[in-house]
């Protein structure tokens, strides 16, 4: 939709019939202020209480929205909106819409996304009463650490819902989720694109509602955590797998050098070499799984393209990986075969439960680690067929 207004002011709403007139008062008076054509867009997600009445009856648009969540109604409004910068937040009456000024100020000055800091932090205020505990001392900061942690994004305030954009450049993310995991969302992908993101100290009041809010603190948190690992097979898949793989497989050197191992008390042997393995093995299939979650995903889209990886995709070519395999399954077959000659030594009867043991679980982790590299590489081959000749709008960067 062709911009026509310089501002609009987004607000979702279900059944904010208590502060949505004062929510717009305000933000049709930072309009004027401000002397910005704009409008004050209110995208309501089935209210039943009159807050769409109320919204015509103050000036604003409504857009009816009508599949569920918070993300549903911000997506229909950006969508929506008519001005060439938006300026969301929640209409409950915490954010004040008659002070916009710093956020139209960085608008005008190019940056893409102008995101609201309302911990002390970032040079925020929470005023009493405004932000439950377990919110602003464990929720925000675990999940703003996570965030700047995964994805290297500069905001200090992850989930603000005050925040201001440009919307061709929002719009362009492509936004796609339907609940609160949304906040996350635009600031993931804002960040993949390397689109230009500040941060405003804004205060957060005690909203004027007399009901429970929406937003409920451990489904909602968890539906934001999630997509955080989702979007980063690094931290999900790779950094696991990788310590998986090395405690596995230094156990399994150390007790085949050795033997067995006595610490203090403790005698490790056959039986720790049979979980090591175990762990080896699971540490390498979740290797394999961020490799390929992290291909699958550049090729939808989901994800910027790679370079490190688009290099490393050109160097690993399936033969590589096929050779890799045989070597550890010729490994594993030798170990076999040398298992095999021992026991026709002992006239193919009984042997030595732990010295048959040393032999046969580093032939069978072998044979299996050589199986999963050969059918690893068949299915990177065809997932690279089309990652490696694409690279989504604003790829380059390279995500954690």
């Amino acid at each position: 939709m062709p911009s026509t207004l310089q501002l609009t002011i987004l607000m979702p709403c279900l059944n904010e019939a208590e502060t949505l007139a004062t929510c717009i008062r305000k933000a049709r008076g930072s309009l004027d202020k401000l002397g910005l054509e704009g409008e004050v867009l209110v995208a309501d997600n089935g209210s039943t209480d009159g807050s769409i009445e109320i919204a015509q009856r103050e000036g604003a648009r409504v857009v009816p929205v009508s599949v569920k969540g918070y993300g549903s109604a911000l997506r229909a409004g950006i969508a929506a909106a008519r001005g060439e910068w938006i300026i969301m937040g929640d209409a409950d009456d915490s954010y004040d819409f008659s002070d916009l000024g710093a956020f139209v100020d960085l608008l005008a000055a190019g940056n893409d996304l102008v995101m609201g800091c309302r911990m002390p932090r970032g040079g925020g205020r929470i005023m009493p009463g405004a932000m439950p505990w377990k919110h602003r001392w464990i929720g925000n900061p675990v999940l703003t650490a996570v965030g700047r942690l995964f994805f290297r994004c500069p905001a200090q305030d992850f989930h603000c819902g005050l925040r201001g954009m440009r919307a061709a450049a929002i719009r362009a993310l492509d936004l796609q989720t339907e609940g609160m995991e949304f906040a996350s969302e635009m600031v993931i992908k804002a960040t993949f694109r390397r689109l230009k993101i500040v941060q405003v100290p804004i205060t957060l009041y005690p909203d004027g509602r007399s009901r429970a809010p929406h937003l409920r603190s451990w489904r909602d948190g968890w539906r934001h955590l999630r997509f955080m690992l989702l979007y980063s097979p690094r931290w999900l898949f790779l950094v696991p797998g990788l310590v998986l793989s090395a405690v596995g497989g230094g156990v399994m050197l150390l007790l085949g050098w050795r033997g067995s191992l006595q610490l203090g008390g403790v005698r490790l042997d056959v039986g720790t070499m049979m979980i090591a393995a175990a762990l080896l093995l699971a540490g390498f299939q979740s290797v394999a799984f961020a490799v390929c979650a992290k291909i699958f995903a550049i090729g939808e889209g989901l994800l910027p393209s790679d370079r490190r990886l688009e290099k490393w995709l050109r160097w690993c070519r399936l033969e590589t990986g096929l050779a890799a395999g045989a070597l550890l399954l010729a490994g594993g077959f030798g170990l076999t075969a040398s298992a095999v000659w021992h026991w026709s030594h002992a006239g193919f009867g009984d042997l030595a439960y732990a010295q048959n043991l040393r032999r046969l679980i580093p032939a069978g982790t072998l044979i299996a680690l050589g199986a999963q590299v050969v059918l690893t590489s068949f299915f990177l081959s065809l997932l690279g067929l089309r990652t490696i000749r694409r690279t989504p709008p604003g790829g380059g960067n390279e995500p954690r």
